[in-house]
């Protein structure tokens, strides 16, 4: 069955860094476009970052433009998102996503000094 299960969240101080992952099993990792999301407290789901298939392309919201980067291991049928200069509005449950819509359980990034 489809499984992605991420890791990597925690307690960082503002400024500094986390690397997520998204370990994923059940199809075929790497013809599928795949997306992290977040959901702060009281707010929608966001829209994070998205990579293509084989890692060509990938878009980021502005919010996050510049510090996060999105990346994968087709190989090892992982997704990362490496976090820099994180800020406290980055607190959120970070989710992977594949292309049709399956999420995995989320990991809590907290970013508090």
């Amino acid at each position: 069955q489809v499984q992605l299960v991420e890791s990597g969240g925690g307690l960082v101080q503002p400024g500094g860094s986390l690397r997520l992952s998204c370990a994923a099993s059940g199809f075929t990792f790497s013809t599928n476009t795949m997306s992290w999301w977040r959901q702060a407290p009281g707010k929608e789901r966001e829209l994070v970052a998205t990579i293509s298939n084989f890692g060509g392309t990938t878009n980021y919201a502005n919010s996050v433009k510049g510090r996060f980067t999105i990346s994968r291991d087709n190989a090892k049928k992982t997704l990362y998102l490496q976090m820099n200069s994180l800020n406290p509005e980055d607190t959120a449950v970070y989710y992977c996503r594949t292309g049709w819509g399956y999420w995995g359980q989320g990991t809590q990034v907290t970013v508090s000094s």
